[in-house]
Order: structure tokens, then C-alpha cells, then sequence
């Protein structure tokens, strides 16, 4: 089956005319409809998506969030510096971390971030390292409750959240040491497609809202529903109906909150796959062909750019370029160059016939795709570029060079080094 492409192979060949293969591209387009899509979808609330930065870490994407009108979830000291960086702050941010170094709550105290705590330890470090805010939110794990998922796992095996009893017993402590504001955020699910798990999500955490209210006498001020929804890699999947959630969402929030005489409370968001991965997309030239025990396709990329189907198993649909409309007849092991036997982004995949010199694209590469990139076997990072809704290309990220490779490592010493 084909997946569409936002471009053709005459102008991704006129891309490579001036920057060389592999590279992510994103479609700056499809991202600002999405965009426009889930804030349609939740217009019935006081809603803020938090684009998760972890996803796809660019500033020039970032400020298109900005220019959406979203906020960025956080999860480490660079990532708050990136949102400073493109001029986002205050409670546009919510810093959500697991295992944290207390230098990390110092700054996100400093930009005025929404804190959301992992675990019930890090109040006393909050504390000591960085005082305690006038707005607290505290992340969830519902254990037993809810079932668990390919990626995050069963909840009582994963390592974040507040269990309820320390859920409760958080909420009174920070109420005793003057926190006036609270939140309420979980994330029990990822890339999960089914759109009732979300339903769920939003009644159990809309229950919690009543119950904290009626024990603890607190007003909980938003519950950040966390991200996990998935998105189409395989052609024949079936996306989120996120008009389907959000009305789901919206009868529950009248039969739990507004029944109960609550005050209006926010809804929040964290859909970083869902709003930048169908958009991201990952191109290589073919530049080996080998035919042994299994035929296989070998790519100027490798795991090294998109480390997803390696290590997950994770399904990436692949297309070749001025071939969409052949007959896929051949199987392959799409593979790179790295010293690693799981280095392939696809397994016994049907394609046209391919040949030395072809283009390939790799879709959905739009996150946790040059994101989670390193550099073993001495692999440069790869270029990002960024088209724009008028066509045009800009470089968004160069690739790396040698230089940058040994950039960390001083040489200078390694000649009075004695052994």
C-alpha cells in the first residue's frame, strides 16, 4: 500500500542538489494542520497542548508550537534551556521529569515552570533546592487500575508516578507547606491507537479531581491527560479520532466535574508523536545492493539516524522514490552500516525492485527520530531541514562533521599521556 508524501522525487532530488543524504525533512504544513485539528477538537474546554520537546528537539519547530499557541512539556535542564531559548516561559512550560537532579528544579523554578513531581521523595528536594511554588502538579501511576502498554509497560512495573496513597498524602503535604495551586497528570500509555484508552484515562483522573476535592478540600486546577497517542505507520493502520475523544472527554467532564459542582477545570495535552511524527520524514540514497542468504538494501543511513525499528521492532513504511507506482515484487532487509546485526529499518519488507543510486524515504520519522541519534561506529548526526508551507527549504540543523565528533576530546594531552 502507498503512504502519501508531501513531496515529489523532483524536488527532494533538487533538495540533494545542496544537502547530502541521509537527512530529516519536515513538512511545516502538516504540522500547522494538525495543529489547527486538536485545538478544534478541544474547543469546548480551556485547553493548552504541551508539545513534548523529547520528540523532535529543534528550536524552529519548537516556535512553531509557540506560534500555535502551545506550551512545551520538559523533561531535562537542556530541553528547559531550548524553551527559553525560543522565548517560551512561565506556565507555558510543565517540567516533567523522572530521577531528577535538583539542579534541574532550580531552573525550572527560575522560568516559572508548572513542576509536575514524579515521585513523593522529590518534595524535600523541591524544597531544599529550590523552595516550594505557588503551583504544585504531581504525576500519577494507577497501578493495578489500568492495563498496560507495549512501550511504557504495566504500570506497577514503571518506574513513574506517585502510587494514590502517595498521591493524597503529597497533596496534603504541599497544601500544609502553602502551595496554593495544584495539577494532576498521568501517562499510562504510548503510541497506543485505541481511542477509548484515552477515554479512560480522562474519567479516571477526572474521579481523582472529585475525590481530592472531598478528602483533601483542594481544588485540583488542571489534569494533564500525558500523550501516548499513536499515529498510522503501517498504511493499513487507523488513526486517533481525536474529535471522538475530545467529545468522549467532554460528556465525562459534565457527568463528573460539572455534576459535582466543581469549578471549571483545564484540560492539558502532551502530543509530541502525535503532532510532529506523520510529518517528519527521512531520506537516504541506496548505495549498496547485496544478494547472499537474503537480499538486502543498503542505505547512507543507519539506526544511527532513526534507532526506532532496531530497537523497538518499530514498523516505519518505506517508499522509493519514482517507484510508487510499481509493483512491489522483491523482499528485503533494509539495512545501514553499523557494526550491528539489528541495524535495519525494515525485515523481509516487499518493495518495487530496487537499485543502486535510488531514493528512499522513511516515513513518521517526525519523532523520536534524529532525536534519539548517536554517534557509535563514529556516526555523524544528520542534517534537519524544515519545508516550508510556501515549498521553500531551510536548514534547520546542519550535519555533523569530524570535527564535532572530536570536539569533546583533547588531544593536546593525549601526546604527554604515558602508559
Amino acid at each position: 500500500m502507498v503512504k502519501k508524501l508531501p513531496f515529489t522525487k523532483k524536488k527532494i532530488s533538487g533538495i540533494m542538489d545542496k544537502h547530502k543524504t541521509p537527512f530529516h525533512i519536515y513538512d511545516e504544513k502538516g504540522i500547522r494542520e494538525n495543529a489547527v485539528r486538536l485545538k478544534k477538537a478541544f474547543k469546548d474546554f480551556e485547553f493548552k497542548e504541551f508539545f513534548a520537546v523529547k520528540c523532535l528537539p529543534n528550536p524552529f519547530i519548537l516556535k512553531i508550537m509557540k506560534d500555535e499557541g502551545f506550551g512545551l512539556d520538559c523533561s531535562s535542564l537542556p530541553e528547559l534551556l531550548l524553551a527559553e531559548k525560543v522565548g517560551i516561559a512561565g506556565e507555558n512550560i510543565m517540567f516533567s521529569s523522572n530521577d531528577t537532579p535538583a539542579e534541574e528544579f532550580a531552573k525550572a523554578k527560575e522560568l516559572g515552570a508548572i513542576i509536575n513531581l514524579d515521585d513523593i521523595s522529590h518534595i524535600e528536594m523541591l524544597e531544599k533546592t529550590a523552595g516550594i511554588p505557588e503551583l504544585i502538579c504531581f504525576r500519577y501511576n494507577p497501578g493495578p487500575e489500568r492495563k498496560g502498554s507495549r512501550f511504557i509497560g504495566d504500570p506497577k512495573e514503571a518506574k513513574y508516578g506517585f502510587t494514590k496513597e502517595q498521591l493524597f498524602e503529597g497533596y496534603k503535604l504541599m497544601k500544609e507547606k502553602g502551595v496554593k495551586r495544584f495539577g494532576l497528570h498521568t501517562m499510562v500509555v504510548s503510541n497506543e491507537l485505541d481511542p477509548s484508552s484515552f477515554v479512560q484515562t480522562a474519567k479516571m483522573l477526572f474521579e481523582l479531581v472529585v475525590e481530592v476535592n472531598e478528602k483533601l478540600g483542594i481544588r485540583i486546577e488542571f489534569v494533564n491527560f500525558g500523550g501516548g497517542v499513536g499515529i498510522p505507520y503501517k498504511p493499513t493502520d487507523k488513526p486517533v479520532d481525536i474529535d471522538y475523544v475530545a467529545a468522549e472527554v467532554k460528556k465525562l467532564y459534565d457527568e463528573i466535574i460539572a455534576a459535582n459542582g466543581l469549578p471549571p477545570l483545564k484540560i492539558f495535552t502532551e502530543y509530541g508523536r502525535n503532532m510532529a511524527g506523520p510529518y517528519g520524514y527521512l531520506v537516504a540514497r541506496v548505495i549498496h545492493m547485496k544478494h547472499i542468504y537474503k537480499d538486502y538494501v543498503g542505505l547512507d543511513a543507519s539506526m544511527a539516524n532513526l534507532m526506532r525499528p532496531a530497537v523497538y521492532g518499530a514498523y516505519h513504511h518505506i517508499t522509493v522514490l519514482g517507484k510508487e507506482n510499481e509493483k512491489p515484487t522483491h523482499m528485503y532487509d533494509v539495512t545501514g552500516s553499523l557494526c550491528e546485526n539489528n541495524d535495519k529499518f525494515a525485515i523481509d519488507r516487499i518493495l518495487p525492485e530496487v537499485e543502486v543510486g535510488d531514493i528512499v524515504v522513511i516515513h513518521d520519522t517526525g519523532a523520536h527520530g534524529h532525536a534519539m541519534g548517536f554517534n557509535y561506529n563514529g556516526k555523524l548526526r544528520s542534517a534537519e531541514l524544515l519545508m516550508r508551507e510556501d515549498g521553500s527549504v531551510v536548514e534547520i540543523r546542519r550535519s555533523e562533521k569530524v570535527d564535532d565528533y572530536f570536539a569533546t576530546l583533547d588531544f593536546k594531552k593525549l601526546g604527554k599521556f604515558k602508559v
